[in-house]
């Protein structure tokens, strides 16, 4: 149990233990904000086929395109309501542990997976919004954003405290080099969008 804890990485004891529930619990409101306007944006534009999103700016950052694609309900329901339940535990996992309370392991595990699809999904629908679709969703972006620090620090964690097995070695790296693991995931997407609608951004220049 010490071992787990107290090894050679402070930089992973220190955020795991402090910074973490933080994480969870700022980055899980701006997740489970946005996901909740997403909704009551669906909401009224089933009400009114004429609605515009306000998040619909121009052709290519648009809310209303994405609204309306197949790809927004893949599971029968609007995408958000995934992210409302979902963003709701991990705001109530980062409440918990700022009381410090101590999570068992099966409940690491299964932050754990849900995080990891959660990650999956996102990625997925990026594809989808970049090469299928052809727009951009500014609140969605915001998901994009908020659930990639989630899945990753819980995936720091779960290794760090050995909810996860693998090689120590390994680990210490990834505790070392998480902020510029994090920071290249971010850039590769950035360059992604960028490309993916480069005609349309020189127009802004």
């Amino acid at each position: 149990m010490t071992t787990a804890t107290t090894e050679p990485t402070g930089r992973r004891s220190a955020f795991t233990t402090r910074l973490l529930p933080w994480l969870l619990t700022v980055a899980g409101l701006v997740g489970l904000a946005a996901s909740v306007t997403l909704t009551i944006e669906k909401i009224a534009s089933l009400r009114d086929p004429d609605y515009v999103p306000s998040c619909s700016i121009d052709p290519v950052l648009s809310c209303g395109s994405i609204m309306r694609a197949a790809q927004a309900e893949v599971f029968g329901f609007p995408n958000p309501l995934l992210g409302i339940a979902g963003f709701a535990v991990v705001v109530t996992t980062g409440v918990v542990l700022l009381a410090r309370a101590s999570l068992p392991q099966w409940y690491w595990l299964g932050l754990q997976a849900g995080t990891t699809l959660g990650v999956v999904f996102v990625h997925w629908l990026i594809y989808q919004s970049l090469y299928e679709i052809g727009a951009l969703c500014p609140y969605c972006m915001v998901v994009w954003a908020v659930t990639i620090p989630i899945f990753w620090y819980t995936t720091v964690h779960n290794l760090g405290q050995r909810h996860l097995r693998a090689p120590r070695a390994a680990v210490n790296m990834l505790a070392a080099y998480h902020g510029l693991i994090i920071t290249a995931w971010y850039l590769i997407i950035g360059i992604a969008v960028l490309a993916a609608f480069w005609d349309y951004w020189i127009t802004l220049v």
